[in-house]
C-alpha cells in the first residue's frame, strides 16, 4: 500500500445491506485541523491501525500499519473532538469493483457515503457510477473524514 486512488460519492438510495460484509469503525485524527497530512487511528472491529494519508484528492499517498489495542488506546485520548464513528458495508458492483458504503453514526447521522478504489487514474476517470450513487464529493474537502470529524456534516 503506497498510493490510494479513490472516488467518493454521497448515496442517493441505500442498497440492500443484508448480504454485505459489515464492520464497526471508530477513527480519530492525531494531526491538527490545518495539517495537510493526516495521521489517523482506526479501530475496525477488533483490529487496530495507524494510517498516514498525504494531501490530494483523487490520488494521494497512504501508508498503514496494524498496531495493538494497547497502542491504540495509548493515543486515542489525543483524538478528542476529531473522531468519526461509522458502520462500513463492503460489497461488489456489477462490474466487479469493490465498494465501501459508510453509514455514519453520532453527530454525523444521517450521512451515507460510498467510495471505490482503483488501480489506475485512468480506471478511476472512466468509472461510471451506478444509479444509487449520488453526487460525487471526491474533490470536496468538506467530505473528507478528517473534516467531518472536526466540523460535522456540511450544510
Amino acid at each position: 500500500m503506497g498510493t490510494e486512488i479513490e472516488r467518493k460519492f454521497l448515496v442517493s438510495a441505500v442498497p440492500d445491506l443484508q448480504h454485505l460484509d459489515r464492520a464497526v469503525i471508530r477513527q480519530g485524527y492525531l494531526t491538527a485541523p490545518e495539517d495537510s497530512t493526516e495521521l489517523r487511528l482506526r479501530q475496525k472491529n477488533e483490529r487496530y491501525f495507524l494510517t498516514l494519508k498525504g494531501c490530494g484528492e483523487l490520488v494521494r499517498v497512504e501508508r498503514e500499519t496494524e498496531i495493538s489495542g494497547e497502542q491504540f488506546e495509548t493515543f486515542w485520548p489525543e483524538t478528542t473532538e476529531r473522531r468519526v464513528e461509522k458502520e462500513r458495508y463492503t460489497g461488489t458492483l456489477s462490474d466487479g469493483r469493490v465498494f465501501d458504503l459508510d453509514v455514519f453514526q453520532g453527530g454525523l447521522t444521517p450521512l451515507h457515503m460510498v467510495e471505490v478504489e482503483f488501480e489506475t487514474e485512468a480506471d478511476a476517470k472512466s468509472f461510471v457510477p451506478p444509479e444509487w450513487f449520488g453526487a460525487e464529493v471526491t474533490e470536496d474537502k468538506r467530505y473528507k473524514n478528517k473534516t467531518l470529524a472536526i466540523k460535522g456534516v456540511p450544510v
